[in-house]
């Protein structure tokens, strides 16, 4: 089955050898300058990073790009970007210092302890700074690729320099269920030739800021169910330039199948491709 059509050209990417048995950031430093390197941000209390890893896994050793993961948030920094070429988030912008009973607030599983009143609400506060919303501002204005993926439009939330960059800002989503993403009319190198296909997952709707032209992807509920009265639509994804890098952002990704659904595969490993200047 073609997933796409017609296919694109591909050019080789960047060649280099590898730098070796190392592992994890450390890695990065060490790396030759001549192969594209990425940093995944990932994981959150909604989101287990272990499932992020796995699926983004897929991706980067298909196409034979290294990529470290990193949770420490508060580790991010100009300083720590200055290894890579492509810095990918995905997480959303809370973090709960005083913790919590468990990663999801919504069953019946940690709803009902025997003892549940000895442990206060759960309370969020928000975790990027200014300065390391700079940092992402200024790593893609001077030629870096960032892609935000699914619930890192929440971050938009708390940052005006990450907001700029990223382009627009999470509004909410309804629980998983399947919902159509097709290309829109604007052409561009990572969809062309896409196919409209379904997913089941967490259908985002989202506020976007930029120029109309720049969103590529859109998100439709073909029962007709809609969201705080946004519709049955929402942008999925747009890609620009900004400064002398590139941004990319794509809407689904709160489950490993909806990751791994063949077409979004395509489109991630081509948002990569284009964001590294590939295609």
């Amino acid at each position: 089955m073609k997933l796409f059509e017609p296919k694109i050209s591909r050019r080789q990417l960047v060649a280099g050898a590898t730098a070796g048995a190392l592992s994890g950031i450390g890695a990065a430093r060490a790396a030759t300058s001549a192969r594209p390197r990425a940093l995944a941000l990932i994981g959150d209390r909604y989101h287990n990073p272990d499932y992020i890893r796995v699926s983004l896994d897929k991706v980067f050793h298909d196409m034979d790009i290294a990529i470290d993961y990193t949770i420490d948030y508060a580790g991010l920094s100009a300083a720590s970007l200055k290894p890579y070429q492509l810095l990918l988030i995905l997480r959303d912008g809370m973090i709960w210092p005083a913790g919590y009973s468990g990663p999801d607030a919504y069953t019946d599983y940690e709803m009902n302890l025997e003892n549940i009143s000895d442990f206060p609400a759960a309370k969020s506060v928000f975790w990027m700074t200014e300065e390391q919303g700079l940092a992402i501002k200024n790593f893609v204005s001077n030629g870096g690729g960032f892609y935000p993926l699914h619930n890192a439009s929440h971050i938009s939330l708390s940052s005006k320099n990450y907001r700029d960059v990223m382009g627009g800002a999470y509004f909410g989503h309804p629980p998983l269920r399947p919902f159509q993403v097709h290309a829109t009319a604007n052409a561009h190198p990572i969809t062309a030739g896409m196919k409209p296909f379904i997913v089941n997952d967490e259908q985002h709707y989202v506020d976007y800021d930029k120029d109309p032209r720049y969103v590529i992807l859109e998100s439709e509920n073909l029962d007709g169910l809609t969201y705080e009265g946004r519709g049955t639509k929402s942008p999925a994804g747009w890609a620009y330039d900004y400064g002398k890098g590139r941004v990319v952002f794509t809407a689904v990704g709160h489950t490993i199948h909806a990751m791994w659904n063949p077409q979004y595969i395509e489109l991630q490993k081509r948002s990569v491709r284009w964001l590294l200047r590939d295609i």
